[in-house]
């Protein structure tokens, strides 16, 4: 994969025409031309960079969180993450011919849940189809040496900073595998039920084309700290609704949307026991596919009465026979991360299946949790 596009001792990568062309079609579901062309260039950079380096460093090196949650992200601001192992690695891509400085949206250093190890800069050509490595900085290197613009909230490196070898990440991990290469940061003020609906109605409208600069970034910073307020963000921006709405699809099915998302219309069988020892009827719930501890595993989600607004809840094993093993929990909060009574069942030893039942007030935000967390999970609000 590796070229010799241009002369310099830097990576540079062919971009595979059919990803230009897919990656295109795909950026036309963002909101505005600018969030459109930041999809355009992101997916180019990860979808060029991500075989690489699975190919020629780590196999199981991923993006986090799951793929079809990243255009949430480029909506609102340039980036994508990649998982190495225990590290955490943010892309970041430019069109900029002159690579005489690295600029690094605040977000993904400021917000502690969105923050990375390393940072790469990445020059992207779709003209030319290339994809260049310009150079990599940590965390630490960029909260102390990084100049911080306040007119629009990036933090930039001259790339005399940056480390132009990306194999210097896997000797530091030979070195020293536990290092910390990340500077300590303030804990995000968490936003109220009522902040948060203030600011998705305000920047949800796509008519506000820089919704990052638009309100303090404590505020902005508190919506995109939360992934479930992050993804309304993006959806109300694009025109969706009703994608994460349980109730709507007892109604009207599973839309599009909400099956790219993961949900899929699953078969009950009748006589599972309930919280209170209540058979269940058979009929149609939702399930999700949960990758955990590399184990194939299923949350099921099943309205147990709709005049009653109650619903289940379900986390089981996808291996024949398979069990849910001691330690793991499968847990509910409020729409604002909250517990409530009765809101988790934790495995004491090996069970079939977990499950919550819970009665929700009519348009109530529930999210769901397991620990240890599924691979690639994001926050998500479901409405009831």
């Amino acid at each position: 994969m590796t070229s010799n596009l241009m002369n310099s001792n830097a990576l540079c990568l062919e971009i595979e025409p059919m990803i230009q062309a897919q990656t295109w079609q795909q950026s036309h579901a963002l909101a505005t031309p600018n969030s459109q062309w930041t999809a355009y260039l992101n997916q180019l950079c990860w979808q060029t960079l991500l075989p690489w380096l699975q190919e020629d460093y780590l196999p199981t090196a991923t993006v986090t969180p799951h793929v079809v949650s990243l255009p949430t992200f480029w909506e609102l601001t340039t980036g994508t993450a990649l998982r190495l192992n225990d590290r955490r690695i943010i892309l970041i891509p430019t069109e900029t011919i002159d690579l005489d400085e690295f600029r690094i949206p605040q977000e993904w250093v400021d917000i502690p849940t969105w923050a990375g190890d390393y940072y790469l800069s990445a020059q992207v050509n779709p003209d030319e189809g290339w994809v260049r490595v310009a150079g990599l900085a940590t965390h630490r290197q960029v909260k102390t040496q990084g100049l911080y613009d306040m007119g629009d909230r990036t933090y930039t490196l001259s790339d005399t900073d940056l480390t132009p070898d990306f194999s210097s990440i896997w000797v530091a991990q030979q070195l020293a595998p536990t290092e910390n290469l990340r500077s300590e940061l303030s804990p995000i003020a968490a936003l109220s039920p009522t902040q948060a609906d203030n600011l998705l109605e305000r920047l949800g409208n796509p008519t506000v084309l820089t919704p990052r600069l638009a309100v303090p970034f404590e505020q902005w910073a508190g919506l995109l700290n939360h992934g479930g307020w992050r993804q309304q963000l993006a959806e109300r921006r694009w025109g969706v609704v009703g994608v994460r709405s349980p109730v709507q699809w007892l109604q009207s099915g599973l839309s599009t949307l909400a099956q790219s998302l993961g949900w899929q219309a699953v078969t009950l069988q009748p006589g599972m026991a309930g919280a209170r020892g209540e058979g269940q009827e058979s009929g149609v719930g939702w399930g999700q596919s949960l990758l955990i501890q590399d184990q194939p595993y299923e949350l099921r989600l099943s309205c147990l009465d709709p005049a009653q607004n109650t619903w289940r809840f379900e986390l089981q094993s996808l291996v024949p026979g398979g069990q849910i093993p001691t330690g793991f929990v499968l847990r509910l909060l409020t729409e604002d991360l909250q517990p409530f009574e009765g809101n988790e069942d934790r495995a004491m030893t090996p069970v079939d299946r977990l499950f919550l039942e819970v009665a929700l007030e009519s348009g109530e935000g529930l999210v769901w949790e397991v620990e240890p967390m599924p691979q690639g999970y994001d926050c998500e609000i479901l409405r009831f």
